[in-house]
């Protein structure tokens, strides 16, 4: 048989203190977020409070996520981010992401026609992999043409632009974290030759 009514609710709290610490949240943020007082946010996270529709629905705002991710609800079934294309700078990009947070995914399609550096510099960090095209990246005073398959980080402090290498649209995937965290790829090193 299913869980029980008492059991989902009990599973709730931890939930909620899960998801605020995972956007690195703090009690105070969440409580000036929603209105709802550091104390009763406390109790609903440590289960002396019981969750309700009234103090649920806020919280789910704040954090920007359906309010059955805070209840454990079951998955439907459809696991696909469904992201709106959007036009910037002449470039179509498609968010893969649909919370905030520190780290940040999309695709971006940048047409033939933009093959012309304009360096630009912000704050934070890039990882970039190549889908399709050949992509010319510049960074500072490095300027390399990537091929499909092949990926660059790099510190968008330093003046950088990426574009077509020639007078083909590209395709790329982008992981950008605007406080500057690096992107950690889990992957097996290559034997060196001779070893």
């Amino acid at each position: 048989m299913g869980t029980t009514l008492e059991e989902t609710l009990a599973q709730v709290g931890p939930r909620l203190r899960r998801i605020r610490t995972q956007r690195e949240v703090s009690l105070s943020a969440l409580s000036e977020a929603t209105g709802i007082s550091k104390s009763t946010l406390s109790r609903l996270e440590s289960g002396q409070r019981r969750p309700s529709l009234e103090l649920l629905l806020p919280i789910a705002l704040a954090h920007q996520v359906p309010l059955d991710e805070l209840v454990g609800a079951p998955d439907v079934g459809d696991p696909r981010i469904r992201c709106k294309p959007l036009v910037r700078n002449g470039r179509t990009v498609i968010p893969l992401t649909t919370q905030p947070g520190p780290l940040q995914a999309w695709k971006s399609i940048i047409p033939a026609e933009q093959n012309q550096p304009r360096p630009v510099t912000h704050e934070g960090y890039e990882w970039m992999y190549v889908l399709s095209g050949r992509v010319r990246l510049v960074v500072a005073d490095h300027d390399l043409v990537l091929g499909p398959g092949e990926a660059a980080e790099f510190d968008t402090r330093l003046p950088h632009w990426f574009g077509p290498a020639g007078d083909v649209p590209v395709e790329v995937l982008n992981l950008f974290g605007r406080q500057g965290e690096r992107v950690h790829v889990r992957a097996k090193p290559r034997p060196r030759a001779g070893k």
